[in-house]
Order: C-alpha cells, then structure tokens, then sequence
C-alpha cells in the first residue's frame, strides 16, 4: 500500500511516517517501479505501534527502546515494565508542575478586577522576576 493508504489505516499522517522513516524509527519502506513507497502488514504494525506509544505520551527515544523490546522476543518483561513505571512518575511529576501551574494563575486571576482598570495583577505578577512570584516551580513556569 503508498503512504497514503498506510497514513490512513493508522492516522499517522504521511509527514510523520517519512519523518519516522528518517530517524529510524522505522524502516525505510520498500520502492516500487515508479519510486513511491510500498508499505506492508509489518509496517503498518509497526505504525500502530507508534501510534499508540505516541498517545499515552512516550518519548521518541522511549518508543525505540519500546520497539526493540517489542522485537525481541526474548525479553524480559520486566525492562518493559520499568519503562512504563518511569513514564508513569514522569507524567505524574508533570501533572503536580501542572496543577502547581493552575494553582498560581487562579489567585492571579482572582486579584484581578477584570474591568475597564488598567492596573492588572496578572500582568504585573509575569512581569516580576521569577524568584519575585507566587509560589511557583521552575519547571511549572516551563511547564
């Protein structure tokens, strides 16, 4: 099947998959004839992979480690298992930076008049240095 049919069978658009291809993240797909690719059952397996690794929120580096381990039959589960242990503490880490980050822009918001003032709390607070703010992470500010 082309890039199109394999974008549409996985919704992994035809940029993304000459971008996957590019960094090895898959295969280079096989040419016909008149030069387009020729994707299989083994790509598109591969792309549901990716996919699906993509929307719980993987890495590309920890996608690859999740396809080599996918690959080797003779894995242990348990390096699959530490790999979505650490996804796990990093999404709940960025979750507490998150509600860090909702925290501070609600008491911002709540000094705030919201009227026809020109004086805004809100503005004035993201105009202070960081070490100046609302109790504040700097990865939540990132964030």
């Amino acid at each position: 099947m082309n890039i199109g049919q394999a974008s549409a069978r996985t919704g992994v658009s035809a940029k993304m998959i000459r971008y996957y291809e590019s960094i090895g993240l898959l295969p280079s797909a096989a040419r016909r004839a008149n030069g387009y690719r020729d994707y299989g059952d083994q790509d598109i397996a591969v792309l549901q992979f990716v996919r699906r690794t993509r929307d719980l929120g993987f890495s590309l580096e920890e996608v690859s480690a999740l396809l080599a381990l996918w690959s080797d039959k003779g894995r242990s589960s348990r390096e699959v298992k530490q790999l979505a242990e650490t996804h796990i503490a990093d999404l709940e880490r960025r979750i507490r930076e998150m509600r860090a980050v909702m925290k501070t822009l609600r008491e911002l918001a709540q000094h705030c008049h919201g009227d026809e003032r020109s004086e805004c709390p809100i503005l004035d607070d993201l105009a202070k240095p960081r070490t100046q703010g609302p109790r504040r992470t700097q990865r939540a500010v990132r964030a």
